[in-house]
């Protein structure tokens, strides 16, 4: 665990959250003669997390429609999910949302509320991203999925009712550094004023070390130095690949971006990476509004249903959007 204790500065609800989320790790393993499972046991912790995501996407919101669409990339097939809002135009702009999960676990599936809540709130239509997993998909793939759901959008959105020139860009976690990965290739292509708005929930923005990664994360949050190290390994090639600006989304210049939504978790070893990053765009003369939520942990919101401050979260993304759909 990290050189703070979490369990004085819990939110009440957050709390009851976690003994819900460990009750519900002892019913699968028990259920799956599973005994301590290793960040490493890939087949296992995809099993838990998908477990653990199915519990606290109950009750999402019902849509007008959603639509499993495949989309052809040069990696291969991926799967993409467009959610249609009852309050949606028409002609809807769209929120591409790209999940988290440390590029080694999440689907459609483990985000639905998520994107689902996002949609209702909005008026918005969301398309949620399948994109490759590593480390079956190592860098760039991931990336490279994502850039060619946003292209996909571009070219075929206005078959679906989609409007190509009001787009938004989302995610958590590794998500949030892919939306700014995906951000930045549109702006490399002078596409990115298509883009009007970014959602980017406690992301990873290329730091390596830092204040909060040495104070928060641990078992509760499966962010330990070891789980963060875990993942890049299963991502990346080599290790200079931190430097890439694909990854290393710091190392990019920050200018002549869309308004951006930043939102830190104080207890989050990655809190540092959206502090960093505000003062990047700012310095850079961007706009971007910056929430930091106390008392919560990542990945906090998938528990919209039963924590205030991920539904809040919510809230807010959406208000985001609608403020930036023109």
């Amino acid at each position: 665990m990290g050189l703070l204790s979490i369990t004085p500065r819990l939110d009440p609800q957050m709390a009851t959250a976690l003994k819900l989320a460990a009750e519900l790790a002892a019913e699968t393993k028990a259920a799956h003669g599973l005994g301590d499972v290793a960040t490493t046991d890939l087949l296992n912790q995809r099993i838990l997390y998908n477990a653990d995501r199915k519990f606290w996407n109950r009750n999402a919101p019902e849509m007008a429609s959603s639509t499993d669409i495949t989309l052809d990339t040069a990696n291969g097939s991926i799967a993409m999910r467009l959610d249609r809002p009852k309050s949606a135009k028409t002609i809807s702009p769209v929120l591409i949302y790209l999940h988290g999960g440390g590029w080694i676990v999440g689907n459609l599936d483990t985000h639905a509320r998520i994107m689902r809540v996002l949609a209702e709130l909005s008026g918005w239509c969301v398309l949620g991203v399948d994109y490759h997993l590593a480390p079956e998909a190592k860098f760039p793939v991931p990336q490279q999925d994502c850039l060619a759901a946003a292209q996909w959008v571009i070219d075929h959105g206005a078959k679906h009712g989609l409007d190509a020139n009001a787009i938004a860009l989302a995610g958590d976690s590794a998500g949030g550094n892919m939306s700014m990965a995906t951000l930045l290739a549109l702006r490399s292509q002078g596409q990115h004023h298509r883009v009007k708005a970014a959602l980017l929930y406690y992301g990873s923005y290329g730091l390596r070390d830092s204040a909060s990664r040495r104070l928060w994360g641990g078992t509760e949050d499966g962010l330990s130095p070891e789980d963060l190290a875990f993942f890049r390994t299963c991502l990346l090639n080599t290790p200079d690949e931190m430097k890439d600006p694909r990854f290393d989304i710091l190392a990019n210049p920050l200018n002549d971006l869309p308004p951006l939504y930043i939102l830190e978790v104080t207890m989050d070893p990655l809190a540092d990476d959206s502090t960093a990053l505000l003062h990047a765009v700012q310095e850079a003369g961007g706009t971007a509004e910056y929430r930091r939520v106390d008392g919560v942990l990542h990945g906090f919101l998938h528990m919209s249903g039963h924590v205030d401050a991920a539904m809040t979260a919510l809230r807010e993304g959406a208000a985001f959007l609608r403020t930036h759909s023109q």
